[in-house]
């Protein structure tokens, strides 16, 4: 959810809660932002990431690419020292990828992920309202997370984190 995007949609109630995340090689792992000073930092245009670097790190060069992929691929091609997107994407990515590991869990403010509807309709925005709130007395979404994303996580990466029920971000 983000102001421009609030713009074009009606957001429901959040069910995940993300903030950036810096994945770096191993051998040379980034843990601080401070770190980043000098170095290249990939990012891909038009993200959280361009625009979080661009607004409160601008001693940090930023080499930007049009698609996740290619972002990768230079983190792996050793073009950049670290790459910055959400951090639920890095630390799977890292996961996957021997050799690199997320220093930076997260980074800025945190955001939150929610179900959009067409701008003015109301009807399904609230019937979606409804449910999320629904589903989080059931502690639908911590269930979810332990059967589809714990495995791919495992530790790097706590529920409670990530997760929001009810559509309440503690």
């Amino acid at each position: 959810m983000t102001e421009e995007r609030k713009k074009q949609v009606d957001f429901a109630l959040p069910y995940m809660k993300v903030s950036l995340g810096v994945v770096s090689p191993k051998t040379a792992l980034i843990t601080d932002v401070k770190q980043l000073e000098g170095k290249t930092l990939i990012v891909t245009k038009g993200t959280t990431a361009e625009t979080y670097f661009e607004k409160n790190h601008p001693e940090v060069k930023l080499q930007k690419y049009d698609q996740y992929s290619d972002a990768y691929q230079a983190l792996l091609d050793g073009r950049g020292d670290a790459f910055s997107t959400d951090n639920t994407e890095v630390l799977a990515w890292a996961i996957e990828n021997k050799g690199f590991e997320v220093g930076i869990t997260s980074l800025g403010d945190p955001d939150t992920i929610a179900p959009a509807v067409q701008k003015g309709n109301t009807e399904l925005l609230n019937y979606i309202n409804e449910e999320i709130e629904k589903l989080g007395k059931e502690n639908f979404f911590h269930q979810a997370y332990e059967k589809t994303l714990h495995p791919t996580y495992g530790d790097a990466a706590k529920a409670d984190d990530l997760v929001v029920e009810g559509g309440k971000v503690d």
